[in-house]
C-alpha cells in the first residue's frame, strides 16, 4: 500500500483543513493510501516534516494550507533527487500556485485530484540554499505579504494584506538600486519592484507573468523601474489583465539564471515568505518535482 503524509497548517483559511480533516483522511484511505497527518505548530515545521517524510520514503506528501505552507514543504523535499510526489490542498489567503495549476478551490475537490493520480513534473527555483516554487520578489510592496500576521489573515482573509498595505503606504514607492546580470547581458537602474516568477499567478494577480510556464525550464523576470505612485497604480490596473508587460515602463524577460546585486539591505520574498536578503544567484531546476494536478 502506498503511504501519504498530510502536512497541514491548522490556522490556514479560517481553520478550513482542521474542520474537514476527517473527511480528507477517509477519502485518501479509500483511494488506497495509508495516510497519516501532521499539524504544523510553528513556522518552518512543515519543511522539517516534509524532509522526514522523504527520508522515510513516503510515496506522497500533501501540503494543506497557503503558499507559505507549500513553500516550506517544497524546501523540505527539493534537496532530494527522487522526492515523494507532492499534493496540494489550497487553504490559504491567495493560493497562487494552486491557481497556476488550476486546482479546485474546494479542498475536497482538490483531494480528488490527488486520488485520481494524474501528475506533472514542474520546475523549482533556487536562491542560495533556499528553494521557491512560485515566486521570488523584492521591493517595499512585497514585504506586505509576510508582514501581515497569520492570525489576522485567519480572521480577515485577503483584507489582512490590504490593511498592511495601507499601514506602509508612504514607503511603497521608495526605489532601490538594482543590478542584474544574465548570459544575455547586464542591466542597472533605480527600481520599485523586482520579480522572478515560475508561474503566471503572483500575489493574487493571475497574469503577472503571463508567459510563465511551470515546466519550461525558465524564470520570468519582471522589473518595474523607479516611477511615481500614479504610474504604479496604473501599471497595477494593467497587470490585472496581463497587459503591463507590453508597457514601456516595465522590463520583462526570461532566463534560466540571473545574478542580482544591490548595495542596499533589502528583504527577499520567497513564495510570500521572508527569504533573507536580496543578493546572489537565482536559478531554475527543470522538472524537479512531480505535482498532482487536474
Amino acid at each position: 500500500m502506498k503511504r501519504a503524509r498530510l502536512i497541514y497548517n491548522p490556522t490556514a483559511g479560517r481553520e478550513m483543513v482542521s474542520k474537514q480533516l476527517s473527511r480528507l483522511l477517509t477519502k485518501l484511505e479509500q483511494a488506497g493510501y495509508e495516510t497519516s497527518c501532521y499539524a504544523t505548530p510553528d513556522r518552518w515545521a512543515a519543511a522539517e516534516e516534509a524532509r522526514q517524510a522523504a527520508e522515510r520514503k513516503f510515496d506522497v506528501v500533501i501540503a494543506a494550507g497557503g503558499d507559505g505552507t507549500i513553500h516550506e514543504v517544497v524546501n523540505g523535499l527539493a534537496s532530494y533527487e527522487q522526492p515523494p510526489k507532492l499534493g496540494i490542498l489550497p487553504a490559504g489567503t491567495t493560493n497562487d500556485l494552486a491557481r497556476a495549476l488550476r486546482l479546485p478551490r474546494d479542498i475536497q475537490d482538490a483531494c480528488d485530484v490527488i486520488t485520481t493520480g494524474r501528475s506533472t513534473s514542474v520546475d523549482v527555483g533556487k536562491f542560495g540554499d533556499r528553494y521557491f516554487i512560485n515566486v521570488a520578489a523584492a521591493g517595499r510592496i512585497t514585504e506586505v505579504t509576510y508582514e501581515a500576521p497569520s492570525r489576522l489573515k485567519t480572521v480577515m482573509g485577503p483584507l489582512a494584506y490590504y490593511a498592511k498595505a495601507i499601514e506602509k503606504l508612504g514607503t511603497l514607492h521608495k526605489p532601490f538600486p538594482l543590478r542584474l546580470k544574465t548570459a544575455q547581458g547586464e542591466w542597472e537602474a533605480e527600481t520599485l519592484l523586482f520579480v522572478v516568477a515560475n508561474s503566471v499567478s503572483v500575489g493574487g494577480f493571475e497574469r503577472l507573468a503571463p508567459a510563465a510556464n511551470l515546466s519550461d525550464g525558465l524564470l520570468d523576470v519582471l522589473v518595474v523601474p523607479k516611477t511615481n505612485m500614479s504610474d504604479l497604480l496604473q501599471l497595477a490596473t494593467l497587470a490585472m489583465k496581463g497587459e503591463h508587460v507590453r508597457d514601456s515602463r516595465v522590463v520583462y524577460f526570461q532566463t534560466d539564471q540571473i545574478e542580482v546585486d544591490t548595495p542596499e539591505t533589502l528583504k527577499l520574498n520567497l513564495d510570500g515568505e521572508h527569504g533573507g536578503e536580496l543578493m546572489g544567484r537565482f536559478e531554475i531546476l527543470p522538472h524537479h518535482l512531480e505535482i498532482f494536478c487536474p
